[in-house]
């Protein structure tokens, strides 16, 4: 299908683009994302030059490719700065105060704004090929078409490319318990519960095969161990009800029904049980629009397809993402269409489609992969359990977080159940963790690598922390404010001629403050917010 062709193309292989000579700045930024604009944005306003660098053709990272519905939790009240701003900046288009739900389009619009506002210089389609180091000094890096060199550089993106190529420590997926003794960590119980499926599902389909991306209960490690796993990526899709605005979903060129085998026997099991609630989670946006997220047992997303995905090469991770994205293309048109499908599911769901005036250059689908976790850094100080429970005041903070340790859905697993008068095998998910947390504060240090590693480099998107300590970080609003702080405290770095290692500490802070960037509780009685630019 021509949809998903030039989808793929525009992602992944970007445009032709003459080599042009090096470009100097003070600080570079790698990665559009929301973070990143919020980096690229505080340095500039600083007086530092800034180029921002982007993979591909869009800035706002998930909160402009579809995460529209903006995960709050309890943390409004920690988010200050040039993360308030923006969405004070979005609120105003809605004729609001602010806005906490809002279209893709508009959130691209106001990062844009923002960025052009603060004069900062945005290079597209500019993926990391390699970097050249000076002793522990990253000097320049070279992208598919270009190169840049600066005095600093701060790597914003999902995937931590730029954080693995200057020689940083990192790890991938989730610890065991005993690692940094963290009761919440390593593989959890399969029990029934929240997420599961509200009647038995068999493991296998009608030719007794294993059903896809379903794994045995007998080759998982025990509860509490590390097994390198972690949650899933999906894309959030923006559909919409308005005739006047909506494209149907087509059927997808590849598309093969018995993919699905695991959303068949669900509907067979539940029987007249299922509404569409079960499987996707449809959160109205601002003109008859939707931020779909995954729901119940079965949703928009594979569970095992992303835990390849941060050590793949670009190849690897184009065909992992185009996994997903065949996926959630074929899972919805499977609900629309397939005679399995309940009337009442097909009926409910039948008015939605594509929306015309979203990701026009990506066939309307979503623009990003919400990687919801991936490489991790191993930095000068590593965030666990402890740091958002029970010692979560830090010296050295450059902002607070307040979501809910949040780890969502990790794999399928056939499990052995006693069915009398038998033993059968049925599909149970190792389901969702939703843990509260009180507001803690970020310490500068879990944004920096080790120094004998990299002495000019920040991390703010792949921040030093264990997988628990990430599942709650991991939410937009405190990536922005970690991207705030990250390109503040590299200005202040160049301004002061200081290796960002040995930073004044006070200095950022007081400098922060001055931002509206709350960082401690004493901050949250009477919250400072940056005015709307």
């Amino acid at each position: 299908m021509k949809v998903m062709k030039t989808l793929l193309t525009v992602l992944f292989l970007g445009a032709t683009v003459h080599a042009q000579p090096r470009q100097q700045a003070d600080v570079i930024v790698y990665g559009g994302t929301a973070g990143g604009v919020m980096a690229a944005v505080a340095a500039k306003q600083q007086g530092a030059t800034v180029v921002l660098i982007e993979p591909g053709r869009h800035v706002g990272g998930m909160v402009s490719g579809g995460l529209g519905k903006t995960d709050m939790g309890r943390q409004e009240r920690v988010i200050g700065g040039l993360a308030r701003t923006f969405f004070q900046r979005v609120g105003r288009h809605y004729d609001k105060p602010i806005a906490w739900l809002f279209e893709p389009k508009v959130a691209e619009s106001t990062f844009n704004d923002l960025l052009q506002e603060a004069g900062v210089e945005a290079c597209f389609e500019q993926p990391l090929e390699s970097i050249e180091k000076n002793g522990n000094s990253i000097v320049r890096i070279k992208t598919a078409h270009r190169e840049f060199a600066a005095r600093l550089f701060i790597d914003c993106s999902y995937e931590g490319d730029l954080m693995k190529a200057a020689g940083v420590s990192y790890t991938v997926g989730r610890e065991g318990r005993d690692k940094y003794g963290e009761s919440l960590a390593g593989r959890r119980e399969i029990l029934p519960g929240h997420h599961q499926a509200v009647a038995p599902v068999p493991a296998y389909d009608q030719n007794g095969r294993l059903l896809p991306y379903v794994v045995r209960q007998a080759d998982l490690p025990p509860v509490g161990a590390a097994d390198g796993k972690f949650q899933f990526y999906s894309f959030r899709l923006c559909l919409t009800d308005d005739p006047a605005n909506r494209l149907p979903i087509p059927k997808p060129d590849n598309y093969d029904p018995a993919r699905f085998g695991l959303v068949r026997n669900y509907l067979k099991a539940g029987k007249d049980q299922l509404e569409l609630r079960n499987f996707l989670c449809l959160s109205r946006l601002p003109n008859r629009k939707t931020d779909i997220n995954t729901c119940g047992f079965v949703s928009t997303a594979p569970l095992g397809p992303a835990w390849e995905y941060p050590e793949a090469n670009a190849q690897r991770r184009k065909e992992i993402w185009k996994e997903h994205l065949d996926w959630a293309h074929g899972f919805i048109y499977f609900l629309q269409n397939d005679p399995s499908v309940p009337p009442n599911i097909r009926q409910t769901l039948a008015p939605w489609g594509l929306t015309k005036d979203e990701f026009p250059d990506t066939g309307h689908w979503p623009h990003q992969l919400y990687i919801r976790e991936g490489r991790r850094m191993l930095g000068e100080y590593l965030m666990t359990q402890q740091d958002l429970q029970q010692h979560r005041r830090k010296y050295d903070s450059i902002g607070m977080g307040g979501y809910n340790i949040d780890v969502r859905e990790v794999q399928w697993v056939a499990c052995e159940i006693s069915r009398f008068p038998r033993v059968q095998e049925e599909v149970l998910q190792e389901g969702y963790l939703s843990y509260p947390v009180g507001p803690y504060e970020i310490p500068f240090r879990s944004l920096l690598p080790k120094q004998d590693e990299c002495d000019n480099l920040l991390v703010p998107i792949c921040a030093s922390m264990s997988t628990i300590a990430y599942a709650s970080f991991r939410m937009e609003p405190q990536y922005m404010i970690a991207g705030q702080s990250a390109g503040t405290a590299a200005a202040l770095a160049i301004q002061t001629n200081s290796k960002v290692h040995r930073l004044d500490l006070n200095r950022l802070q007081q400098t922060l403050r001055k931002q509206g960037q709350i960082l401690s509780a004493d901050d949250i009685v009477a919250p400072k917010s940056a005015p709307a630019r």
